[in-house]
């Protein structure tokens, strides 16, 4: 057995999502008992088109759910609808202030707009574009920022705070239940850790609506993860976010990259390789530190769920090997233990480890996509 499937046994390792109503953003289902969909944005022009769809077919590669592009002028809208139909994940039309570029983002294909349409001027405007969503079976996405908060809200608080940032976000939603729309989620997205935790957690117990969860301009890569992995790691381990974005300032890509290893390390999805590695230490009797920064690399193309344990001796090596589909283990005299499936398989010299792996790894991802086919066949007969 896997550690990741043993896992399912152990009761303290169950997180119970939050309980929801269930929109659909595209094909892609939000909310109730749906897994949490990682999304990310593009930062090219919107109104190049080739460049956007080029960075979204990277970012669908990674595993993107969803994808965001801003839509802040006419070229852009004009663009989306050859982006829409040479992409496979939903798009998210990100609008700000103008209500014309919602009802053309919708009229282009956009799956949901991200829009607050309390900032869009008269309720005749609102009501023009929950119209055109309706027409054309586009969700909304209510997007709450400590940044932008409402002035009326910022003299009421004095300044940004979870209660602000929830009266924001419930104020509007309630002008769109008043137009009779239903199909949104919503996210309070702050910079700051604790607020954008305490904000949410709020909204969670404030309404059922699906959540968005991220935390706002984290950072670069490194300072960003680790941001972003502690205030996003609260949430998804109490229940809470139906949709997460990482952002980053970095490569969209790494965004999905992120997002996945933060639900794969609390179980809640699994995507590609994961890789258990030691830190390495003076009993290390390979280099595992180069060993596993050439073997992420040479895996990054298989998106079967797989664990990988590379340890450096027999200290833990057995013991973790035992908990993956392959294990490595490494030996005095330059041989070490390979594992298959938690059991001793065969040894192997100092020869190449990391294409040695990628054999293994590449092999049992074909196997498990062969049985997951014939199960397929089977129930479909």
């Amino acid at each position: 057995m896997s550690h990741d499937s043993a896992q399912a046994y152990r009761p303290w390792r169950t997180i119970e999502r939050r309980k929801c109503r269930q929109i659909k953003v595209g094909n892609v289902l939000v909310g109730g008992d749906a897994p949490i969909a990682v999304q990310s944005m593009t930062n090219t022009l919107t109104s190049d088109a080739k460049a956007t769809i080029e960075q979204i077919r990277g970012l669908e590669e990674a595993g993107a759910d969803i994808v965001r592009v801003s839509c802040p002028d006419e070229e852009s809208t004009a663009a989306l609808k050859e982006i829409v139909q040479a992409v496979k994940v939903p798009i998210v039309a990100d609008i700000h202030f103008h209500y014309k570029r919602g009802i053309e983002a919708a009229k282009a294909g956009a799956a949901c707009l991200r829009i607050n349409p309390g900032n869009i001027g008269s309720p005749e405007r609102v009501r023009e574009v929950v119209q055109a969503a309706k027409d054309h079976g586009c969700a909304m996405r209510i997007g709450v920022n400590a940044g932008s908060l409402e002035q009326e809200l910022l003299e009421k608080y004095g300044e940004p705070c979870p209660d602000a940032m929830v009266e924001s976000a419930l104020g509007h939603a309630k002008i769109l239940e008043d137009h009779d729309f239903f199909n949104f989620k919503i996210s309070v997205k702050a910079s700051d850790v604790f607020l954008s935790v305490a904000a949410y957690q709020a909204l969670a117990t404030a309404c059922d609506y699906p959540l968005h969860i991220g935390i706002t301009e984290a950072g670069g890569l490194r300072s960003g993860t680790i941001k972003s992995s502690i205030g996003l790691g609260m949430l998804m381990w109490s229940g809470i976010g139906d949709t997460v974005r990482v952002s980053l300032s970095a490569e969209p890509v790494e965004e999905i990259k992120v997002g996945y290893e933060m639900l794969k390390s609390l179980g809640l999805r699994r995507r590609g390789v994961t890789i258990i590695s030691c830190p390495s230490c003076a009993r290390q009797n390979f280099n595992v530190i180069k060993t596993v920064e050439v073997l992420e690399e040479r895996l990054a193309h298989i998106t079967t769920p797989l664990s990988v344990s590379v340890i450096g001796c027999v200290v833990n090596g057995p013991g973790e090997a035992m908990m993956t589909d392959i294990g490595f283990a490494g030996g005095g005299k330059d041989t070490h233990q390979v594992y298959i499936k938690g059991q001793t398989d065969h040894r192997l010299k100092n020869e190449d480890i990391v294409s040695h792996l990628v054999g293994l790894v590449e092999k049992r991802a074909a196997e498990i996509e062969a049985e997951k086919a014939q199960e397929m066949g089977q129930a479909a007969e």
